[in-house]
């Protein structure tokens, strides 16, 4: 390779050679039993994309009147299914009523064990009872004021009235804005701010290893924040609705504030579905910008609802009967798309956990599987890490054997990692989903389907129905197979963001404007021989060593191979010779020491997994890596680390603040 092409193309040294077929038994049930059936129905998709979504837009969703056209396309601006009009609340919800799911579960629920050892509160919505909650709440918001098109931030724990209160503002038209829990007072203000929200729905606390979260605190010190020359952040909210939860006691400021189940006795349970344009914003959430305030992506009504439907059912294989939990909080993107209104809309049963993973003990997930008979399992590559540190013996001391499927979603996942989920979670009978998706794109964009698809540990395989994806060079061609590139999506489809909030200045510069009429994700990737996708990181996780363009996701996933390596994180810092040298964080398995030597074991380690150019500067032994409360490893915080300056930026999310004092002193 060529040094001009080396220091723009990114170079993928990993290599997987583990095939892992679909056993017949599972094809012979699933949804789409073969390549063949795959190929023929995504080709279909790809090639006459207006006639495949009309059919599946037809047979899928509940319109109160049909649409008109299924696409129109102005770059970077698209209108799904123009002329149409739905409800996503009658899609989830009413459509089951008169049918044999009305009585059957459609959300479970476990909240976190108490604090002495008690086990947690557990209840269980059927579709009927869920209906008439999330009726009775949307008139509780109409009895306060909101309208169609109002904006409404919902700042709750993992409780069932999370989900009621998003499908509630579905049923009314209201645009929800879900803000994670583990969110600041500043970021639930710079929120309210951006949205112009009308409505705050928040708790009095929730719980979080045994402590409480002072949620309704957090909401009235929003409500306090003003800009720099004295404005307030948040003068566009007029109430606050809190549930009870944690009985902690709060201020409730009169006039402004009042109390979720009291509202209830105030209205009926029968509110009818408002008629919504297909293109009615839906709801708006907030992704961190590397710069700058967050960006609100805003999803519209009925692109996104069919996206969500067809890949929860098509990825998951998803059944009636089938006890499907994904782990995400509904706060993120996850939450929203696999919690709520993808398994809702094919009638299924979710549950929902309040907790942490190992709290009361690392065994959490496994005695929730067990006790639920769980079938499928989707959570992130972070807490699978985390699993495989805890030891085996947690997961071994429980029956998982109702798991049918398992996925993971977030980031890349590393072989070791997909290895250790296959074989000691599912046993060895499990198919794998390794999801690649994003808040902007709605729904799963590249993924196996379990019943067709043979998959290899680390990558997300091939593209969903109507998904036409592509690795290209700086240029935006197109670059030969197992080559590194940008990934970038060459069509519009149906659940793709419609925009940043107030901003399409700011959505045409992030993702329109690096390759010429594609969709660019902002993730480095490669293709193999196969066809499949490799993602080896965000393109701003990409370190240029010597010339050579290194993604850190492939150097982590080389790390977590050794057997002594629970986790680890690889940012660069600046070096005059090479231009950036990678520094690793490396959290070891428990009873592991750390030594001199097995740093430079580590060193050689890597040097023989990816090659000489990938072998890293300095190894850094770590207690803890800096995560947020949904398990991503912050990256920034630690390249300020490696590069010896002071750590700056919105520490909000951190799950333990204490492991970066830990980390910026140089403790090992």
């Amino acid at each position: 390779m060529s040094k001009a092409a080396a220091s723009t193309n990114i170079e993928s040294l990993l290599k997987e050679t583990r095939v892992f077929k679909p056993a017949k038994e599972f094809a012979a049930e699933a949804h789409v039993r073969s390549m063949a059936q795959y190929k023929k129905l995504w080709t279909e998709s790809v090639k006459n994309p207006d006639k495949f979504w009309k059919k599946q837009a037809e047979a899928e969703l509940v319109w109160q009147k049909p649409f008109t056209r299924v696409l129109q396309w102005k770059e970077p601006f698209a209108k799904w299914f123009t002329g149409g009009r739905l409800n996503v609340s009658a899609n989830c919800l009413d459509r089951w009523l008169d049918s044999g799911i009305s009585n059957k579960a459609a959300l479970i629920w476990e909240g976190e064990p108490a604090t002495d050892g008690k086990p947690g509160e557990e209840r269980v919505l059927t579709y009927k009872q869920l209906h008439r909650e999330v009726s009775r709440f949307a008139n509780v918001l109409k009895r306060n004021g909101i309208q169609k098109g109002d904006r409404i931030i919902i700042y709750l724990p993992m409780v069932p009235e999370a989900a009621i209160a998003m499908l509630a503002c579905t049923r009314i038209g209201a645009v929800h804005s879900v803000v994670f829990g583990g969110f600041s007072a500043q970021s639930v203000a710079d929120r309210i701010q951006d949205s112009g929200a009308k409505m705050v729905i928040t708790a009095d606390g929730g719980y979080r290893r045994g402590a409480v979260v002072p949620l309704k605190k957090n909401v009235d010190d929003a409500l306090k924040l003003h800009d720099a020359a004295g404005q307030s952040l948040t003068k566009t909210i007029e109430k606050v609705i809190v549930l009870r939860r944690c009985a902690n006691e709060v201020h409730m400021a009169e006039g402004r504030d009042v109390w979720w189940h009291r509202e209830l006795d105030y209205v009926s349970d029968i509110c009818a579905a408002e008629k919504m344009d297909s293109e009615a914003p839906l709801f708006i959430l907030y992704t961190s910008g590397s710069t700058g305030k967050p960006k609100g992506i805003l999803h519209t009504t009925a692109g996104y609802l069919l996206g969500t439907k067809l890949t929860s059912r098509y990825v998951f294989d998803l059944k009636l009967e089938d006890v499907y939990w994904c782990t995400a909080d509904v706060g993120w993107v996850t939450g929203h798309s696999y919690i709520v209104y993808g398994p809702l809309a094919n009638g299924a049963t979710a549950l929902m956990y309040e907790g942490a993973p190992n709290w009361p003990e690392p065994d959490r997930f496994w005695r929730i599987i067990q006790k639920y008979g769980v079938t499928i399992l989707y959570t992130a590559p972070t807490a699978i890490r985390a699993f495989m540190k805890w030891g085996d013996e947690w997961p071994k001391k429980h029956d998982l054997s109702s798991l049918r499927l398992l996925g993971s979603v977030g980031e890349p996942i590393n072989p070791e990692a997909w290895m250790w989920y296959h074989t000691v979670i599912g046993g060895g009978r499990c198919p794998i989903v390794d999801t690649w998706w994003q808040t902007e794109t709605g729904s799963i964009m590249i993924t196996p389907l379990p019943g067709a698809t043979p998959t290899k540990p680390g990558t997300a395989t091939l593209p969903f129905f109507g998904i036409l994806p592509e690795v290209v060079d700086e240029q935006g061609k197109a670059v030969p197979k197992n080559s590194g590139g940008k990934l970038v999506v060459r069509k519009p489809w149906p659940s793709m963001l419609r925009g940043i909030w107030g901003d399409n200045e700011r959505y045409k510069q992030t993702y329109w404007s690096e390759v010429k009429g594609s969709y660019f994700t902002g993730d480095g990737c490669r293709q193999d021989k196969d066809g499949y996708f490799w993602i080896v990181g965000r393109i701003d996780d990409v370190l240029n060593v010597a010339g050579h363009r290194i993604g850190t996701a492939e150097v982590e996933s080389a790390l977590v191979s050794h057997p002594n390596v629970a986790e680890a994180a690889v940012v660069g810092r600046p070096d005059e010779l090479k231009g950036q040298a990678l520094v690793c964080f490396v959290t070891l398995k428990t009873g592991v020491k750390a030594t001199p030597e097995l740093k430079n074991e580590l060193r050689n380690h890597i040097g023989k997994e990816i090659g000489p150019v990938a072998k890293p500067d300095e190894v850094r032994f770590a207690e803890a890596l800096p995560k947020t409360r949904s398990g991503k490893i912050m990256r920034r915080l630690l390249k300020q680390i490696a590069s010896g300056l002071e750590v700056k930026g919105d520490t909000t999310t951190l799950e333990d603040l204490s492991v970066i004092a830990k980390l910026a002193s140089g403790e090992e």
